[in-house]
């Protein structure tokens, strides 16, 4: 099964649920930042890194000699990566997202591959968990096909939590596409609920199971509630608006081991992690 935890928007508190449930899961589980361009999980789990390497994109690399300004790969790129201007080809590798369309088409063979350096992937272990991430290179624009090459190395023989970058743009729909389930980390105020609201609309067309993880619980008011309730959207875990929490947050430490009460309220967030994963199969059992 993979879990994806995602919010609206950054700062609620993401980070903090997927190192707890990665630290109480029960049996093998690899858990893997995904939010390439600021990733932070590390911090928490603190694992020991064991291997790296580069992610690259392949970019077209042109033969002037033996283009005859044909067009057909400026044509076929519909992210204005190549152009062709006065019979010179141009290429804009930043604009590339690797294709390899102009590749294809280029009759003359014209349009080889070169690749420019999208990030680093690493990987290692933190106390019996298997840990993932991709570092975006900086300067780099684009953090989805860093995010492929990080898929390509997650361990899918075990359990997976995804730790996903915040708000509903491409690299979030690139985290939870491939999540069997999708929590949603949220806070009861009014910024917090209007990003929540973004982030059901955003994930709703992927037909994933969500779940809703309220954060500092007993700030603000009752509109968050009142809209998981009719759009049916089940609320799994609240977490106290308490100090002790920001303080051992504050110090990198998992708030599933600072307080044994929090603890438990992890364990009983994995089973019903695992009851709302099973509900779309028995509906379609007894269907």
């Amino acid at each position: 099964m993979i879990v994806a935890v995602a919010s609206g928007k950054g700062g609620t508190g993401k980070t903090m649920v997927a190192a707890s449930l990665a630290k109480v899961w029960d049996g093998p589980v690899q858990a893997v930042d995904m939010d390439v361009e600021e990733p932070n999980l590390h911090l928490f789990l603190k694992p020991e890194l064991t291997g790296r390497e580069t992610a690259r994109l392949p970019v077209p690399l042109a033969d002037q000699a033996k283009c005859t300004a044909c067009r057909a790969c400026a044509e076929i790129c519909q992210f204005k990566a190549i152009a062709v201007l006065a019979g010179y080809v141009m290429t804009f590798p930043e604009m590339c997202h690797g294709c390899g369309g102009c590749t294809a088409v280029c009759p003359e063979g014209a349009i080889t591959e070169d690749y420019r350096e999208l990030g680093q992937v690493l990987w290692g272990r933190a106390d019996g968990i298997s840990f993932l991430m991709g570092r975006l290179r900086v300067g780099e624009a684009m953090s989805p096909p860093l995010m492929r090459a990080v898929w390509l190395k997650v361990d899918r023989s075990g359990d997976v939590i995804v730790d996903a970058p915040p708000g509903v743009s491409c690299p979030a729909i690139a985290a939870v596409r491939p999540a069997d389930v999708i929590l949603l980390v949220s806070e009861p105020t009014p910024f917090g609920f209007h990003d929540l609201k973004l982030a059901r609309e955003a994930f709703e067309p992927l037909e994933k199971p969500m779940g809703v993880i309220v954060n500092r619980a007993g700030l603000g008011d009752e509109a968050l509630y009142q809209y998981c309730r009719e759009v049916e959207l089940p609320i799994l875990l609240e977490i106290p608006f308490d100090r002790r929490i920001a303080e051992a947050y504050s110090q990198g430490r998992v708030i599933a081991e600072a307080r044994p009460e929090y603890r438990q309220g992890f364990l009983d967030l994995a089973g019903r992690i695992r009851d709302l994963a099973a509900a779309p199969l028995l509906e379609a059992r007894h269907a």
